[in-house]
């Protein structure tokens, strides 16, 4: 490891880390999702624009501001990843807790097919993040 404590790459891509950061706020920014990543609201754009546009999520414009909306049901973009779906991978690495935990996941965007369970009395709208027991 370098002399500072911070290794120069890492296993996700800019692009699994907007996720996740969408993932966790659908409402985020793009200033604050760059600074989450560690890369500029320009960059956070792009990639935004890059999700969007390969379908993995939509936007919705609430306001003055973006409402994004996951596509969980969707494979993951790798060839060894393949039989796995975005929400799965985001359950993965959102579980915010100890190993064996589950963690907020996304609902499906898919027109036609239900979305993951709900807690009883919970009421979610589009986009939002639950979490799953």
């Amino acid at each position: 490891m370098p002399q500072s404590g911070r290794l120069s790459w890492s296993f996700l891509t800019n692009h699994a880390q907007v996720l996740l950061c969408i993932a966790n706020d659908p409402g985020a920014r793009l200033r604050e999702i760059g600074d989450a990543v560690g890369i500029t609201e320009r960059a956070a754009h792009r990639i935004v624009t890059e999700l969007a546009d390969a379908g993995y999520l939509s936007r919705t414009r609430v306001g003055r501001r973006n409402r994004y909306t996951i596509q969980s049901d969707l494979p993951i973009p790798d060839p060894l990843a393949r039989q796995q779906r975005i929400g799965d991978l985001l359950a993965l690495l959102d579980r915010g807790g100890a190993p064996g935990e589950r963690g907020p996941v996304v609902e499906s965007g898919s027109a036609g097919e239900p979305g993951p369970a709900r807690e009883p009395g919970s009421a979610r709208e589009p986009g939002s993040v639950a979490r799953l027991g």
